[in-house]
C-alpha cells in the first residue's frame, strides 16, 4: 500500500507534458490570431495594387479614345488583381456563384459636382423631390438622382469618378468563428478630368419630380 501511495505522490509532483497541454489552450488562439494577422495584410496589399490599377486605368480613359477601350482598361486592372487573389478566382469564377469585378463610371461637369445630387426646389420643405417640384436633370436620365453623374466616360474635359470593387473569398476559412462573412471585399476610386480633346457638352434641364 505504501509503495501505491508513494507511485501516486510522485505522479503529482511530475510536470512532464504540461507544456504540450498549455499549448493545447493557447494554440487555437494563436493561430486565430496568425490567420489574422496574415489576413488583414493581404487586403492592405491588394487595396493597394488595385488603388495604382485604378488609377493607371483612369488616366488612360482620359484620353480622347478613354470610351472606346473603357472595357480594355477594365480587363487590364483585372490581370494586375488576379495573380495575388485566391486561385479559385483564377481557375473557377463561374463556381464563386458571384462576380468577382464591378466597375463603375460617372462622369460629371467638374470636380465640385462628383457625388452631388441634382438641384431641386423643395417648394414643400420635405427634403424630397416629388409632386411636381422642378429639378435639374443634370444626367439627363428623367428622374431625379442624388447623385448627378451620367454613367459612362463622358465627354472632353468632364470630370470622371472610377471605381473597382474586387470580392473575393477570405485566405481562410476559419474567418467565421470570429463572426467575419467568408468573403472579402475591397474597393478603390479615383477622378481624373477627360483631356480637353474637345468642347466640353452641355448637361442640364429643367424638369419636375413625379
Amino acid at each position: 500500500m505504501s509503495s501505491f501511495r508513494k507511485k501516486i505522490a510522485s505522479l503529482k509532483k511530475n510536470e512532464t507534458g504540461a507544456a504540450l497541454v498549455e499549448f493545447a489552450f493557447v494554440a487555437p488562439v494563436l493561430i486565430l490570431l496568425i490567420m489574422g494577422i496574415l489576413d488583414l495584410g493581404h487586403r492592405i496589399y491588394a487595396t493597394a495594387i488595385l488603388q495604382g490599377a485604378v488609377q493607371k486605368a483612369a488616366r488612360d480613359a482620359s484620353l480622347d479614345d478613354g470610351a472606346a477601350i473603357a472595357s480594355a482598361l477594365d480587363d487590364r486592372v483585372k490581370e494586375l488583381m488576379l495573380p495575388i487573389l485566391p486561385p479559385e478566382v483564377l481557375q473557377d469564377p463561374d463556381a464563386l456563384g458571384y462576380e468577382p469585378f464591378d466597375f463603375d463610371r460617372r462622369n460629371y461637369s467638374s470636380f465640385s459636382d462628383v457625388s452631388q445630387p441634382e438641384d431641386f426646389t423643395d417648394t414643400d420643405s420635405d427634403g424630397i423631390c416629388n409632386n411636381g417640384e422642378p429639378y435639374d436633370d443634370l444626367n439627363g436620365n428623367d428622374t431625379w438622382d442624388a447623385d448627378r453623374g451620367a454613367v459612362g466616360q463622358g465627354n472632353a474635359r468632364d470630370a470622371v469618378l472610377y471605381t473597382a470593387r474586387v470580392t473575393y473569398p477570405r485566405l481562410f476559412p476559419m474567418a467565421g468563428l470570429i463572426g467575419l462573412p467568408q468573403r472579402e471585399t475591397i474597393e478603390a476610386s479615383t477622378v481624373v478630368r477627360n483631356q480637353p480633346f474637345g468642347e466640353q457638352a452641355a448637361r442640364g434641364g429643367v424638369k419636375n419630380c413625379t
